[in-house]
């Protein structure tokens, strides 16, 4: 039973436990009610219509972004890079933007291609850590993140240089675009269906990919022993890099949800964190898509109903982020000693 999907399912459920557990013991620690703030977490996330909205808000990007590490995780990279790939889909999402605003095209085609633009941004800036670390030998882990660094600079070049707001360089990002550039949103909600709908339809493609096509086999094959897929035949190198552009594509189409979706702009800190947080939740889903949606709606819920402490508890709201990070921790360690005890028994 304990090899089994039941006995994974009880493993995880324990570190759960042990990490409200730790939470707990943190909030005792600074003199606040652990129940109290699990109720203004939950409270703030589904109390009412409105504040669900926020969660699905957040839920897009992050499970665009869990969806295409899914892809390079399972070929057996980091691609830490990701939150760069988020940024970069940003930029080419707005620059498009800029192009189609003065001009005759229809506002569905003109969004429509600057999408497109935005996951051809992300598949680039990904392709650059996939080609160091095939042809440069450099780790994917220190070229991503160096690209990070980049991607930010070149936000902040671009909002305070060439895209300035008229007569202001300001930290609110570029000038807005008129509402016909932007996604539908429902009636007095920032949550658009669109938006939603091209999320959930890219996490099923990447479990189609993953469970049932030989292009996913191969990349399995990739990630669990590169010198062993090659001598079998498979272009090991190649396949590392097609998990890079198609983890890049689904990060820039992260990253032109934020412009299209939510900001309809240009924001200093667009990527907002989504990528370091989507390397979390892939890792707590063991890589497996099937709790792609679940597992990326509770970190969603987490986000938003942390809000409610600093408000409330006049706590800090980087509660959710110590409990985001401990349940990983505590997940990693109990997955570890499960498959110790497995191998003793």
């Amino acid at each position: 039973m304990l090899r089994g999907r039941l006995g994974s399912f009880l493993f995880q459920s324990i570190a759960f436990v042990l990490a409200l557990g730790f939470v707990s013991l943190i909030l005792l620690a600074v003199g606040a009610s652990p129940l109290e703030a699990y109720k203004n977490i939950l409270t703030g996330s589904v109390g009412s219509m409105r504040k669900f909205a926020e969660v699905l808000v957040s839920f897009v990007p992050l499970l665009l972004v869990t969806a295409g590490l899914l892809i390079t995780f399972s070929a057996g990279l980091w691609n830490i890079g990701v939150e760069g790939q988020i940024v970069l889909g940003a930029i080419a999402t707005t620059w498009a933007l800029r192009q189609f605003v003065d001009s005759t095209m229809p506002p569905a085609l003109a969004i429509f291609l600057s999408i497109l633009a935005g996951m051809a941004g992300g598949a680039v800036w990904a392709s650059f850590a996939g080609m160091l670390k095939t042809f440069g030998g450099v780790n994917e882990i220190f070229g991503g993140l160096g690209l990070n660094f980049v991607s930010t600079a070149l936000t902040l070049y671009l909002i305070f240089g060439p895209w300035k707001r008229e007569g202001v360089a300001s930290m609110s990002g570029t000038e807005p675009f008129p509402d016909v550039f932007s996604l539908p949103q429902l009636p007095d909600l920032r949550i658009s269906p669109w938006a939603l709908g091209i999320a959930l339809a890219a996490v099923l493609v990447v479990y189609l990919i993953l469970q049932g096509t030989y292009f996913g086999l191969r990349l399995k094959a990739v990630g669990r022993n590169f010198r062993a897929a090659y001598l079998l035949g498979i272009p090991t190198w190649q396949y590392s890099l097609y998990s890079f552009l198609i983890c890049g594509a689904l990060a820039g189409l992260a990253g032109a949800m934020q412009v299209t979706a939510v900001y309809h702009r240009l924001i200093p800190s667009i990527s907002s964190g989504y990528g370091y947080l989507g390397l979390m939740v892939a890792m707590l889903i063991n890589y497996q898509a099937i709790w792609a949606v679940p597992l990326t709606l509770f970190f969603a819920a987490l986000n938003i109903g942390s809000i409610q402490l600093p408000i409330v508890m006049k706590l800090d709201s980087s509660l959710s982020g110590v409990l985001q990070g401990v349940l990983v921790l505590f997940v990693l360690l109990v997955e570890g000693a499960r498959q110790k005890f497995l191998k003793k028994a």
